[in-house]
């Protein structure tokens, strides 16, 4: 079966929030434009307050956009939709379900839960739980946690995958094999995920474009494309010059001059 192609677009797109203690405004994201399209893993990088997740939650439909316009295929994102499935920072988990039904929750929502449950113990194989199966959120750590809401999200296979700081409640070993783990799922159905981290290095070692954001007003200031071949080594020489110029452009580059 020939797999769908989406193409989202943000044209224009500025989102202000008033405050609510004075009469000011903040202005999150301005005159933002991009394309992307399936078959794309984008990192979303820059500082806090410039509007990484501001733009998820634009193209997740949560929030509409001041100005301008956030499209899927020439149609305005007007609302949610099971085709753009969201991961944020911190677990999502229904209380009152195990590790196992909260996976399967939302097949068993569309009724697509018989006949799949190969998929539910894949992904419970996946984040390594198959001993917590029958636990509920509760008697999990956050990133036992995280872990389920990952690839609760995960198993609905969106067209448009968005993940707001997914691993960063992670460790360093649990997170790496993760990062993994989301790629071979990604790679194996080529869909659209974007991505927002503050790790420079899983921007990199994960995405095939980084986009470099910057504060005051919140703005893309550099898309840069990732031409490295899939699995990365993060000590080649290219790895590094992707860093570098990363960091350069984040002011973080710890050289001389502007």
């Amino acid at each position: 079966m020939e797999e769908k192609k989406v193409v989202l677009k943000l044209e224009g797109v500025s989102k202000s929030f008033a405050k609510v203690e004075n009469d000011e405004v903040t202005h999150a994201l301005s005159a933002v434009n991009a394309t992307m399209e399936s078959g794309e893993f984008i990192s979303l990088v820059g500082p806090s307050g410039c509007g990484k997740s501001t733009i998820l939650r634009l193209v997740a439909g949560l929030i509409h956009p001041t100005t301008g316009t956030v499209t899927v295929d020439g149609r305005e994102v007007e609302g949610p939709s099971p085709e753009r499935g969201m991961v944020f920072q911190k677990p999502t988990l229904f209380p009152w379900l195990t590790v196992e039904k909260n996976i399967g929750f939302s097949l068993q929502m569309q009724g697509k839960l018989k006949g799949n449950e190969d998929r539910v113990e894949q992904m419970i194989k996946v984040i390594g739980l198959e001993d917590f199966r029958d636990d509920y959120p509760a008697q999990l750590s956050g990133g036992m946690a995280q872990r389920v809401a990952l690839v609760r999200s995960l198993i609905n296979e969106p067209d448009i995958l968005l993940l707001d700081e997914p691993l960063g409640a992670l460790d360093a070993f649990t997170r790496m094999n993760m990062q993994d783990e989301i790629l071979k799922i990604w790679r194996k159905r080529k869909q659209l995920a974007i991505m927002v981290t503050h790790d420079v290095d899983e921007a990199i070692y994960m995405g095939t474009r980084v986009l470099v954001m910057d504060a005051n007003p919140g703005r893309i200031v550099a898309d840069i494309r990732i031409e490295e071949p899939f699995p990365r080594d993060r000590s080649s020489a290219a790895f590094v010059a992707y860093r570098n110029d990363i960091l350069n452009k984040l002011h973080f580059g710890g050289h001389k001059g502007k």
